[in-house]
């Protein structure tokens, strides 16, 4: 059984932030960001959201049964998966089992981590009244530019 806290290793996909500014570009100074975003899903209405991003099943709040233990927490259900995966909100901790990729697909789980980091960051920039963009990327990594609305 696998424990995330932050983004898993390998090559998984990444959403990439670009913050840009009117107030910056008054200022003169520079007027984008790149922010890497590493994931600990901690907000169960962007689980929810990122969940029905990739049409899974919205998740439900419980106990569920891996391979040799039991975790409780919320529950979500990937594709091609033998068992579910379970993430405890309190800690930010994604409780897994697939047998090193036997019972399910690594980059299911990258999809809604990413998925989350995605929609967390939509609805915290909304939250602060800012503007979202979304932009696929070849490489599978979706790039966000948030406008900040500002003046000087």
């Amino acid at each position: 059984m696998g424990t995330h806290r932050h983004r898993r290793g390998g090559v998984a996909p990444a959403v990439t932030v670009s913050l840009s500014t009117r107030a910056l570009r008054k200022r003169r100074c520079p007027i984008s960001h790149i922010v890497t975003i590493h994931t600990e899903i901690r907000d169960v209405a962007a689980l929810q959201a990122a969940c029905a991003r990739l049409s899974l099943p919205p998740p439900k709040l419980g106990t569920a049964r891996l391979y040799e233990a039991e975790a409780t927490g919320q529950i979500v259900k990937l594709p091609g998966w033998t068992y579910p995966v379970i993430i405890d909100t309190e800690k930010g901790e994604v409780k897994e089992d697939n047998f090193g990729g036997a019972w399910g697909d690594p980059k299911e789980l990258d999809k809604l981590l990413q998925a989350y980091a995605v929609e967390k960051c939509r609805i915290e920039s909304r939250k602060a009244g800012h503007s979202v963009t979304e932009q696929a990327l070849p490489d599978g990594s979706i790039k966000l530019t948030v406008q900040v609305a500002g003046g000087a």
